[in-house]
């Protein structure tokens, strides 16, 4: 099927809300980056961060570990922000996934899923957050093994779609120079 007819059934497929929503708040603000003078290798390596840390199994750190580690690599900060953010919903369905491989990986006790199961723990605090650690942790290693299998192919191939895209809208390299002031 031709690249054309794709965009065409995608368009037909998603909603124009959520397409100008994608369009606004995710592929703008990467193109002026850009336009800034990012280079595509960068951008996407600086996605592919965010992307990775956005899908993490720990809950209320990822902004803090985007701005830590994009800043210790040299990465783009907004692209790593927008890659990390564009993430949550996935973030949130593989949240339990990652925990469940945690606990098989592991051998350890399974989540408690039913509400009997949740208020008989719910009655000892202390074995409660030794559990809760137990199966973040796990999960944790688990998403660190996937990340550092996801992060190289995720960069490579945000690299090519940048640079396609760049192919495709010439506009964006040379209205970079226009904006620079002449000497």
């Amino acid at each position: 099927m031709p690249v054309r007819q794709m965009a065409y059934h995608a368009s037909v497929l998603i909603p124009e809300t959520i397409r100008e929503f994608l369009r606004c708040r995710i592929l703008r603000p990467l193109l002026r980056q850009l336009r800034g003078g990012v280079t595509p290798r960068r951008l996407a390596w600086s996605l592919a961060l965010g992307i990775v840390l956005g899908i993490n199994p720990s809950v209320g750190v990822t902004t803090f570990l985007v701005i830590l580690l994009a800043w210790t690599f040299g990465l783009n900060q907004v692209a790593s922000q927008i890659g990390a953010h564009a993430m949550t919903p996935f973030h949130l369905l593989l949240f339990v996934p990652f925990i469940e491989l945690g606990v098989h990986l592991f051998h350890t006790r399974r989540l408690p899923m039913s509400r009997s199961q949740i208020e008989h723990l719910s009655r000892h605090p202390l074995r409660l957050v030794r559990e809760i650690w137990q199966w973040e942790w796990h999960a944790l290693i688990v998403w660190a093994i996937a990340a550092a299998i996801l992060m190289p192919l995720l960069a490579k191939y945000i690299r090519r779609g940048l640079v396609l895209l760049l192919r495709r809208h010439r506009t964006l390299v040379r209205s970079q120079a226009a904006l620079e002031p002449r000497q």
